[in-house]
């Protein structure tokens, strides 16, 4: 072979060695990318299948791309954290109900202020509206007017006024026990989420619901709820009507429940650690919600002002003509005084509020670290013969039911549905079935006081239906200022200076940056 083949066939090969090379690196650079896009957070290509999202020809699983929930009307944004809760000075009343205990808390959302009267009309109004055949809900939901009556006192015009008149706009709802207010919390949820669905196009206004026929949550999710329908999210299923579907929770355009707020979430957010902490060190145990260990302000502006709506002495209530010190005889509109760190109004003074627990003296030495609450009863969507979700009840909402004793079995985290007097040191909370009856009152849930292995009849008002509530109120003391301190009342009872406000959970990220 001449020198000159050989030259040819030499470029020839070189040439042939540059191509595969150019080759070689076009598919590894086009495996790296495609490898880039597996994992590519919220992306539209599964990482751990390759598979596509949002796509029919790949049999259409959806997912939305990751958002932070909103702030809810009225909500305030409370970022979690650990801090100690319980008693913070001398317990004068010697109840030892509130020992200091570390736990933390997740975020969360709370009213910046107490509902006031002209929020609960709003929802007497609509239930009156849409319940006009069952008026027996309008009447269940009445706050009692007549917790204003003392005795010996002359207090028949807040009987007549203060709930209804408008000068009373702004002023916190009294008179409403706690299952008024939990119902109250349920009622907004359903509000604000038909709202979203308005103003984002899915539903239409439609203002003459009756009966059953009203939208609540969970009742659109599970399809039993059509309304007015606007537009419809294209539906990437194969095998669906091609007309599209209903907002889902996986689309995460509605908001969670309003709730009332737990107690170790209240106190959290009434003492603000926030504003007195540097780093993870809190240089100052705060006594009241905001800064120091005094009751009035400390402010040039406003130097020497109470701080808060509470009785200073016997018979004091405001002060005296000319210089009134908290400027209220009763209570005082629900963004009145000064707020605290998280931006909160009236956490402490003005009314008493109703917080999520049911109330056992030593809930503090019981519960858990994180999260802390007692009064879980476990429960799960009524379903019907084929699997199906039951028809919703005359209120329009999905019925549940308590999680039966098989239901749990084998679980190592709750083994029944009612879990309230769990390690709370009661005879009935014992495991012998001997006690897992009813007395001869229907009640399983009083809290026995009887000693060794019988029960001598005695009980106390501490049951399964004594709700915590907090915070002090226009009649108390400077005592009952301080977050730590705890009282309780029957659930179905109301008082002329307890009142509530709501909380949401926080779902995803614990700043929302």
């Amino acid at each position: 072979m001449s020198s000159i083949l050989k030259i040819k066939k030499n470029k020839n090969i070189i040439e042939a060695m540059r191509v595969f090379r150019l080759i070689t690196l076009a598919v590894a650079t086009a495996f790296i990318l495609s490898s880039c896009s597996f994992f590519k957070k919220g992306g539209d290509v599964s990482s751990t299948t390759g598979w596509g999202y949002n796509d029919s020809d790949n049999g259409g699983f959806e997912v939305a791309s990751e958002v932070e929930q909103a702030t809810g009307p009225g909500l305030v944004l409370i970022e979690g954290g650990a801090f100690t809760m319980g008693r913070v000075e001398q317990d004068v009343m010697y109840e030892w109900n509130n020992l200091p205990r570390r736990v933390t808390l997740p975020s969360f959302y709370m009213d910046q202020t107490e509902i006031c009267n002209v929020d609960y009309r709003e929802y007497l109004y609509w239930v009156r509206r849409v319940y006009v055949d069952l008026p027996e809900v309008y009447m269940k939901a009445l706050p009692d007017t007549l917790v204003w009556r003392r005795r010996l006192a002359y207090n028949e015009p807040y009987v007549e006024y203060y709930l209804r008149h408008p000068a009373y706009n702004k002023y916190p709802v009294v008179g409403v026990s706690w299952l008024q207010a939990d119902a109250y919390c349920t009622w907004r949820t359903d509000r604000v989420n038909e709202q979203i669905l308005i103003d984002e196009g899915f539903l239409e206004l439609n203002p003459n619901q009756v009966g059953d026929d009203n939208f609540n949550t969970e009742s659109y999710y599970a399809g039993q709820y059509e309304g007015q329908a606007g537009k419809k999210i294209e539906s990437m299923n194969p095998n669906g009507s091609g007309e599209g579907r209903n907002v889902t929770m996986s689309d995460g355009i509605m908001l969670p429940r309003y709730m009332l707020p737990t107690e170790a979430e209240w106190e959290y957010a009434a003492l603000a650690i926030v504003g007195n902490s540097i780093d993870e060190r809190i240089y100052n145990r705060k006594l009241y919600p905001w800064s120091g260990h005094y009751l009035r302000n400390p402010d040039k502006a406003s130097l020497g002002q109470f701080a808060a709506n509470f009785q200073r002495g016997r018979g004091d209530m405001m002060g005296i003509a000319g210089y009134l010190n908290d400027n209220a005889a009763i209570t005082a509109p629900v963004d009145a005084y000064w707020p605290n760190d998280f931006d909160l109004y009236c956490m402490a003074g003005n009314v008493n509020e109703w917080v999520r627990d049911v109330y056992r003296p030593m809930s503090s030495a019981d519960v858990e670290g994180f999260r802390p609450f007692r009064g879980n009863v476990f429960q799960v969507v009524e379903r019907d013969a084929d699997g199906a979700i039951a028809e919703k009840d005359s209120l329009g909402r999905i019925r549940y039911r308590n999680i039966e004793d098989a239901e749990a079995l084998g679980r190592v985290n709750y083994q029944k549905a009612d879990n309230i007097n769990y390690l709370d040191g009661d005879v009935r909370s014992r495991i012998e079935p001997d006690w897992n009856v009813q007395d001869e009152k229907g009640s399983a849930a009083m809290y026995y006081q009887g000693k060794g292995e019988t029960n001598d009849g005695m009980t106390s008002l501490i049951n399964d239906k004594a709700r915590v509530y907090k915070g002090g109120g226009w009649r108390d003391r400077a005592y009952w200022l301080v977050p730590g301190t705890r009282r309780f009342l029957d659930e179905g009872k109301a008082s002329d200076d307890i009142g509530f406000r709501c909380s949401m959970i926080r779902v995803g990220s614990t700043t929302g940056l």
